[in-house]
């Protein structure tokens, strides 16, 4: 189903009338190639070309449309008229054990290769003749010349007067496309059911985060473990997928997992693409790296794209075809050579859309300073809950699950409940984000042990809520309150209650809050009597609905403490509308 769903995907952005947008045809690929060397018709080097252009803080090489690239490995293996400098002009890279054709040699040997009917292109011409006679002289005086000794990056050439490379003139690109393996076995393809030659090996997929740089695989058998019976040592046989299908999937891949690429987020250790099977508002207006990632250049642009959905959805301007229109989800993770699956994910438009804003309605809460964001983005939720706030510090499978969860609308994983509150805990703080996620985690379960409530209903809201009378959020309102008065108590205080009782409090709340309560007393001798009164009557007020303190607390419990600690918290900071209602509290 993804290698089908991803070939439909190629096949329709081959067609693709903008240039730009339009995914090569079968046989050809986009590279990066920083660096042209310009050549003479009779192949003298006229100059190099750095293709590079800043973009944001790093250097952008130009892509360009070149002859597929073949799979490398240990060995010796040319490109056709592109390669690395080691290749294209014989730099000399070291390399471990004695070859017995150099890079260089090879390099020239695939273009001496080529049908007969392209030899005699001037381009083509111009390339032989200087690799044979290996003048680079003017490549040596180029200012970055040190840098290419250094980095033997991808190289091609232009004939001096044309628009393309030489690669990409007719004759040679004509006799450059891929010719039929005739000892290629035929079988029944998996992904579009035909007869066809059946691919070996799979072209590399690049750009998943911690997988090989030099790519890896979704489909590959290299030991008799995952082979089939009766399929040992025969590779592509195991999960036939035909030539075609084999370019079209990967090439497809290959654009949607591309650095600049607007189909692709990524969530914690899952570099995730999308894509929909026809054009929508995912392909112009925001993707979903606009809702889920982390755009330094636009941080506003997450809020622009959630009004923009939900106006669309209120309005009822979305167009018939477009709410129809399926959405696709892929979710890829490195393991070792190859790639795994970490979820996939299929939804009409018109269902994909409210469980998104589903989700940032869960997760909206009172900030505690302006500067946190309305709409956080999951690497900053992920970054809030994992130690140090490092990504790679996250569970493995808990980004995935998340996301599998956002987009079906289903309760959150149990991990994130568990390491929001591991981090609130070990830190002694209920930020923002970690409130926002205990908060979306708890209403929904609350949805899902309760189903006869509405889709979008919130047990807990967004602020404090007064008439919740759920014993775990009472304490956290009390455990707020206490400290509160100490702070007013003793200005300036190094550590507070907080610091000090926080894990205990809301883990085992019966061996605290009797000390705390009794502290309470004393802390309240230093106040005025209009703080005192109104300390003692919100105290009241809080302890009025609890039976008792509980000997412990489950982790769902811990994680109501914490919340209603934090609204508890910013009510003593949010200021008042009306001007006569003072609030002692806030008297310094």
């Amino acid at each position: 189903m993804i290698l089908q769903e991803l070939v439909r995907y190629y096949e329709r952005k081959s067609r693709d009338s903008d240039p730009a947008q339009r995914l090569p045809s079968i046989g050809l690929e986009d590279k990066d190639i920083p660096f042209i060397i310009e050549l003479s018709a009779d192949g003298r080097v006229v100059q190099l070309r750095d293709t590079r252009v800043m973009d944001g803080k790093r250097l952008r090489a130009k892509s360009f449309l070149v002859p597929q690239g073949v799979k490398k490995t240990s060995g010796v293996a040319a490109n056709l008229l592109w390669d690395r400098a080691a290749y294209v002009i014989g730099l000399d890279k070291a390399r471990k054990g004695k070859v017995e054709v150099t890079p260089h040699a090879a390099f020239r040997a695939r273009i001496a290769a080529l049908p007969a009917t392209a030899q005699t292109d001037p381009g083509l011409v111009a390339v032989l003749a200087a690799i044979d006679g290996a003048d680079w002289a003017v490549l040596h005086a180029h200012p970055a010349w040190s840098e290419i000794q250094e980095s033997n990056p991808v190289m091609s050439f232009q004939l001096s007067g044309d628009l393309d490379l030489i690669c990409q003139r007719p004759a040679v690109a004509a006799a450059a496309l891929p010719v039929a393996d005739a000892s290629a076995p035929i079988g029944l393809c998996l992904v579009d059911g035909v007869q066809a030659p059946i691919q070996r090996l799979h072209s590399a997929i690049k750009g998943v985060w911690g997988a090989q740089s030099s790519g890896a695989n979704i489909v590959s058998f290299n030991a008799r473990a995952f082979e089939s019976y009766g399929k040992t040592e025969r590779q592509g046989e195991n999960a036939p997928v035909s030539e075609r299908a084999a370019f079209a999937y990967t090439t497809a891949l290959n654009h949607l997992l591309a650095t600049d690429s607007r189909n692709r987020v990524q969530v914690g250790d899952a570099s995730t693409v999308f894509w929909a099977d026809s054009a929508s508002r995912f392909d112009s207006e925001f993707t979903l790296a606009d809702f889920f990632g982390e755009n330094k250049d636009h941080p506003d642009q997450g809020i622009r794209a959630v009004q923009a959905l939900h106006e669309a959805l209120s309005s009822g301007s979305l167009p018939v075809g477009e709410r129809d229109a399926r959405f696709f989800v892929l979710g890829l993770a490195p393991n070792a050579a190859r790639i795994s699956v970490r979820f996939w994910l299929r939804a009409p438009f018109s269902e994909l859309a409210p469980r998104i804003l589903q989700h940032f309605a869960d997760l909206k809460v009172v900030r505690r300073y302006d500067s946190d964001p309305a709409t956080p983005s999951l690497f900053r939720l992920l970054s809030s809950v994992a130690l140090q706030g490092k990504l790679d510090n996250v569970p493995p499978r808990l980004s995935g699950e998340w996301m599998r969860a956002i987009l079906e609308c289903q309760p959150y994983p149990a991990s994130l409940l568990n390491a929001a509150v591991i981090r609130c805990k070990a830190e002694q703080d209920v930020t923002t984000l970690r409130a926002a996620v205990l908060k979306a985690w708890l209403n929904r379960d609350h949805r899902r042990k309760n189903p006869d409530v509405t889709a979008d209903y919130q047990r807990f809201k967004e602020e404090l809520d007064m008439e919740q009378t759920d014993s775990p959020y009472l304490l956290g309102r009390l455990f707020a309150v206490l400290e509160r008065i100490q702070q007013q108590a003793m200005p300036g205080i190094n550590a507070t209650v907080r610091d000090r009782y926080y894990g205990a409090a809301s883990t085992t709340p019966v061996s605290v809050f009797t000390t705390l309560l009794r502290l309470k007393n004393a802390h309240l001798k230093k106040l005025s009597d209009a703080q005192t009164n109104y300390f003692e009557r919100l105290i009241g007020e809080v302890m009025a609905p609890l039976p008792d303190f509980p000997r412990q607390l489950t982790l769902p419990q811990q994680a109501k403490f914490a919340l209603g600690y934090y609204h508890q918290r910013q009510a003593f900071y949010t200021r008042k509308e009306e001007p006569t209602t003072t609030n002692p509290a806030q008297e310094a």
